[in-house]
């Protein structure tokens, strides 16, 4: 997978892709990241990329023609399935979302700034909106690092344990089940013996029945999905 981010702020974004899961990712080549910065784009001599809007109003707007250029020569290049815009008022990022692009192949995300971009971007360029939640952040970097975050980790190879993603919260509807690790008893909290009779099936069912619990206390509205 390839994925391209368009950004204003390259410097804001690149950090979470030099640690953790995600640089090991990127050096084993499972995963490329490749970051664009607008005012490369721009034509003026302050490589300003924003301009007030059209009819008054509080707040500066991101220019069409930047934007333009940088997708143009990305697409110059190879196809993309998705040419992606993180928004606020964007579909809400869930995980099958998350999923259903960890299979594609070539990605741009495109992350907003000011008040926005200029319509005319989302109309002819942008295939998908996604919002990270119902809040406003100063800028469209930090959601899509966490949107990269959801995808890459489900790329083959990605993590350690290939079933481990798998049995995330979210993945059928339902949270996690609870987990635990050594020490078996810790001032006196113990584990369930369950865990310990090594009867994967009776451990399995338990899991389900833990994890619908879960879900029916602290989610209850997945359960509807």
């Amino acid at each position: 997978m390839r994925i391209d981010i368009i950004t204003v702020l390259p410097e804001l974004i690149r950090s979470p892709f030099e640690a953790s899961i995600l640089k090991r990712a990127i050096e084993a080549n499972l995963v490329e990241v490749h970051f664009h910065n607008l005012r490369d784009y721009t034509t003026n001599k302050h490589k300003s990329i924003d301009d007030t809007q059209f009819g008054g109003g509080a707040g500066m707007v991101m220019m069409i023609e930047p934007i333009d250029k940088c997708i143009s020569k990305l697409k110059q290049e190879r196809e993309y399935d998705e040419v992606i815009y993180m928004t606020p008022d964007g579909e809400t990022l869930k995980q099958g979302l998350a999923n259903h692009l960890s299979l594609k192949k070539n990605l741009i995300i495109l992350c907003g700034h000011y008040k926005g971009v200029d319509q005319r971007v989302r109309d002819q360029f942008i295939t998908k909106e996604i919002s990270i939640g119902d809040y406003v952040l100063s800028g469209g970097e930090l959601g899509a690092a966490v949107l990269c975050d959801a995808i890459i980790r489900l790329i083959p190879g990605v993590l350690g344990n290939e079933t481990s993603a798998l049995t995330d919260s979210f993945q059928d509807n339902l949270l996690a089940p609870p987990i635990y690790t050594k020490p078996r008893d810790y001032k006196g909290w113990k584990v369930p013996e369950l865990l310990f009779g090594g009867n994967t099936p009776e451990i399995e069912k338990w899991r389900e029945e833990q994890a619908y619990k879960h879900t029916k206390a602290r989610r209850p509205d997945l359960l509807d999905e």
